[in-house]
């Protein structure tokens, strides 16, 4: 009788400490999850949009094949540019930029007479690698690098009977800033350099040609940020 006694106790000093293991993990997992919660509450959004006016100064280079001492310049340009970023983490982002322009083209050197050979519109979407230094508060500098993939449409000639620049790929070099004002406001200056050498051909005279338009655009842009 006393033994059964003695496990009927050990059974209830058993269950009875079951039982607060099982109330304490419970409690210390609520805990844990409240905790992480707060931490994905406390973490920024990694999605962020920029607007910018951008300056587009493109490099006076190129050259039209079996024409001697022929070059080529190019318009600048002011256009609008939207950009799309996620941040990976504090420091490391991916930075996909929208845009359109568009450049006339000039003949120079040897076929300076010819005047503006014509125009083509430019669809440059470019993606970046950002790393974001956060060590000076409101101030973010940041360097990127990246690829470009720039489409010509709408190209016409004017001196040339016609003109078509070739769809070609670019590396990309970035540097800017946001100074954010809030959370989510800021204030963006940025500058991109775009290594970018399209062949084209065209019809002048009635004469067949081609070439290599050295591009290499500079572009400075300012704006504003939004980070959600």
């Amino acid at each position: 009788m006393e033994r059964n006694v003695n496990i009927i106790k050990i059974l209830y000093a058993s269950i009875t400490a079951a039982i607060v293991a099982v109330a304490c993990e419970a409690e210390a997992g609520d805990f844990i999850s409240a905790h992480d919660g707060a931490e994905i509450a406390a973490s920024p959004n990694p999605w962020q949009i920029r607007l910018r006016a951008l300056d587009v100064i493109t490099r006076d280079s190129g050259r039209v094949d079996g024409l001697a001492g022929s070059a080529l310049s190019f318009s600048d340009t002011v256009a609008p540019e939207f950009d799309i970023s996620y941040f990976f983490s504090d420091n490391i982002a991916a930075e996909l930029i929208l845009g359109t322009t568009y450049a006339r083209v000039q003949g120079g050197g040897s076929i300076a007479g010819l005047g503006e050979l014509g125009k083509t519109w430019l669809l440059p979407p470019t993606l970046t690698l950002q790393y974001h230094f956060t060590d000076f508060g409101a101030f973010r500098p940041y360097v990127g690098a990246g690829v470009n993939y720039t489409i010509f449409y709408n190209q016409s000639g004017k001196s040339a009977d016609r003109l078509d620049v070739k769809n070609a790929f670019g590396t990309v070099l970035q540097v800017g800033f946001d100074y954010m004002i809030d959370d989510h406001w800021g204030f963006n200056v940025d500058a991109k350099k775009i290594f970018l050498r399209p062949d084209f051909d065209a019809n002048v005279g009635g004469r067949n040609v081609t070439g290599k338009a050295k591009l290499d655009p500079l572009l400075f842009g300012a704006g504003i940020t939004y980070r959600f």
